[in-house]
């Protein structure tokens, strides 16, 4: 049998080699030119909906040159890419964090109509529940946003947690040291979560305390404080890696260079920081204003009777009777009567006296607070039946019950 013939030169150069293709991936080409997200870029690849130099690509992985190759969807040629923005908004309560929201609630994206001048694709970083406030970074860079995403990155976030009642240090040290919570939806499993620094901020009832957090799950600050037995009241994210919350509710700014090279280093770190307690610049002042104490009940204006105290007024009234227990129509004392004052000229020795020798005659307290004490001696003292004694000073002591209602 002849032995097979080596392949000469010249058969090994006709011989087609396929040279690896340069350049970026297809899909996250079209989401750099704010075109759709990667994942929506994907679905339009394999849609047939993306040519390349005028051919129908379908592979996932195809790359291609943005400088170089002319890539359609939908027929229209892209223009490149497109220029990056970044932009924090201080999101309120009751909005979605998401570009649309099947339910038709209220999203993020309402507060950025118009607010890029070439029509660039914002989208948010990371998320904010709906009932959650604070800081929130708005990019078309999606290479910048999936690194601050990534759990790898360890970028810190801070937030000011006000709680339903006040947590034992024990238990603060179970968040610090990190916590089994629920993985996501209940049955999915438990998770442990990173080391937080928490600190208290405001002492009260409710407090608040600082929490920094060098990961995002999902609700994973509720989940925390649920475990040890507390429930979360509000969250409002004041940090995001370098940066720190500075604009009102509802208002947006942008990030300038420095802000945005310091995010970018932020997200490049490998190694994971320790948490630690965030600056008290500007965060502390994030927090609402304390309420301010309620005035006591008792606390009026000089010479007004507070609850249950007799009136220190002019002489010849008492306690809370004020005109009508003077004219007769004031309410009988549910507890004690009110102090007798002597008239006007009288001395205290004489009022004294008078007091004494009611307590002899075993009188008991007037039913009709108000009544004078000390008022005209003489023979119509008596007269009326239930009248008090005459006092051997001439005043008359307390009135005793009256025998009868007219």
């Amino acid at each position: 049998m002849p032995s097979r013939k080596p392949r000469t030169e010249k058969a090994q150069q006709a011989a087609p080699q396929e040279e690896p293709r340069g350049g970026e991936r297809l899909q996250k080409i079209l989401a750099s030119a704010g075109v759709a997200s990667r994942r929506k870029a994907e679905e339009l690849i394999l849609a047939g909906r993306v040519q390349v130099n005028g051919q129908v690509v379908t592979e996932m992985g195809f790359k291609a040159d943005a400088a170089s190759d002319h890539i359609r969807v939908d027929g229209k040629l892209l223009q490149g890419p497109e220029k990056l923005r970044y932009f924090m908004l201080n999101k309120p309560k009751g909005y979605v964090t998401t570009v649309s929201d099947p339910e038709g609630r209220h999203t993020v994206m309402e507060f950025f109509h118009g607010r890029g001048k070439g029509g660039e694709r914002l989208y948010p970083v990371g998320r904010l529940d709906y009932a959650s406030e604070g800081l929130l970074l708005m990019t078309n860079d999606g290479a910048l946003a999936n690194t601050l995403t990534k759990a790898s990155s360890h970028v810190e976030k801070v937030y000011l947690v006000k709680v339903s009642g006040r947590p034992t240090e024990e238990q603060l040290e179970q968040i610090r040291a990190g916590i089994m919570i629920d993985r996501g939806r209940p049955g999915e499993g438990r998770v442990m979560t990173a080391p937080a620094g928490v600190r208290m901020v405001r002492d009260a009832e409710n407090p608040w305390f600082e929490l920094t957090l060098i990961e995002g799950r999902n609700r994973e600050i509720r989940k925390m404080f649920e475990e040890t037995g507390h429930f979360v009241e509000k969250i409002r994210r004041i940090g995001y890696g370098p940066l720190v919350l500075d604009v009102e509710p509802g208002e947006v700014r942008e990030l300038n260079p420095e802000e945005v090279d310091s995010l970018r280093r932020a997200a490049q770190r490998k190694r994971a920081p320790k948490p630690k307690a965030a600056t008290k610049t500007k965060r502390l002042t994030m927090l609402p204003k304390a309420k301010p104490a309620r005035k006591s009940a008792t606390g009026g204006r000089p010479g007004r009777a507070g609850a249950g105290r007799p009136a220190a007024g002019r002489p010849g009234r008492a306690g809370q009777g004020g005109q009508n227990a003077r004219s007769g129509q004031g309410g009988a004392s549910s507890e004690r009567p009110a102090r007798k004052l002597a008239p006007e000229g009288a001395s205290r020795a004489t009022e004294r006296a008078g007091s004494r020798s009611g307590a002899k005659a075993g009188n008991k307290p007037a039913a009709r607070p108000g009544t004078r004490s000390g008022s005209r001696p003489g023979p119509k003292s008596g007269s009326r039946p239930g009248a008090g004694s005459r006092s051997g000073t001439g005043s008359r002591s307390g009135a005793g019950p009256r025998s009868g209602r007219r």
